[in-house]
């Protein structure tokens, strides 16, 4: 970051929030269409993100902290991502039954975690995550998955604006070029969340008991 950079961000957009007491995980669209070569929206920096993820997903397993995954589901056609689907048509892909759907077989889910599926980019519209989050009196969502300058942004903003805390690990979220990734991070740290370092997070998840 130049140094310009943070000489006109400072003392008006490099705010903290900090961890809460009661996190959870969110696992935003880690599925095979963004990490098997060859299809439309694979990226390698989403790859990357993946790998880095497993030790958090255990980490926060063993602590009792929910994990929460949310997938991409269409009807036949894509007719239930409205505008969307229009502007990307690629999406339809997860109308059609296949594997690039699926969540990644690098990252499974566990036998208590939750899978949520949507249609729209933040992980709140449209599904009952924030009903879920109410219920178990969540604070605090550290936000993993993929791409950072779509469905992370997105789920990282609607997460500010409904009250929680959110965090983001940078190792733990991917896209398809360097360039909107860099640039998403320093926005949602600049306004929305805190943009830490996965081992950060991790000493915070490691210094709780079970939740």
């Amino acid at each position: 970051m130049s140094q310009d950079l943070k000489q006109n961000y400072k003392g008006v957009f490099d705010g903290r929030i900090g961890f809460g007491e009661r996190p959870a995980v969110l696992v935003v669209d880690f599925i095979n269409a963004y990490v098997t070569p060859g299809s439309p929206l694979y990226a390698e920096g989403v790859v990357a993100a993946v790998e880095e993820t497993r030790e958090l997903l255990d980490e926060a397993r063993r602590r009792g902290v929910p994990v929460v995954y949310f997938l991409v589901r269409y009807q036949q056609g894509g007719i239930d991502g409205g505008i969307f689907v229009r502007k990307v048509p690629t999406l339809k892909i997860f109308a059609e039954p296949g594997p690039l759907g699926e969540i990644s077989p690098r990252l499974p889910p566990g036998p208590k975690d939750i899978v949520i599926p949507k249609q729209y980019a933040s992980a709140f519209f449209g599904t009952s995550l924030a009903a879920l989050l109410a219920a178990e009196k969540r604070d605090t969502l550290i936000v993993t998955g993929c791409s950072t300058s779509g469905c992370v942004r997105a789920t990282a903003v609607d997460g500010m604006q409904y009250g929680y805390r959110v965090i983001v690990p940078r190792e733990c979220v991917g896209d398809r070029h360097a360039g909107p990734h860099e640039a998403n991070l320093f926005d949602i740290d600049s306004k929305y969340g805190d943009v830490l370092p996965k081992a950060e997070v991790l000493d915070y998840l490691r210094g709780r008991n079970a939740a």
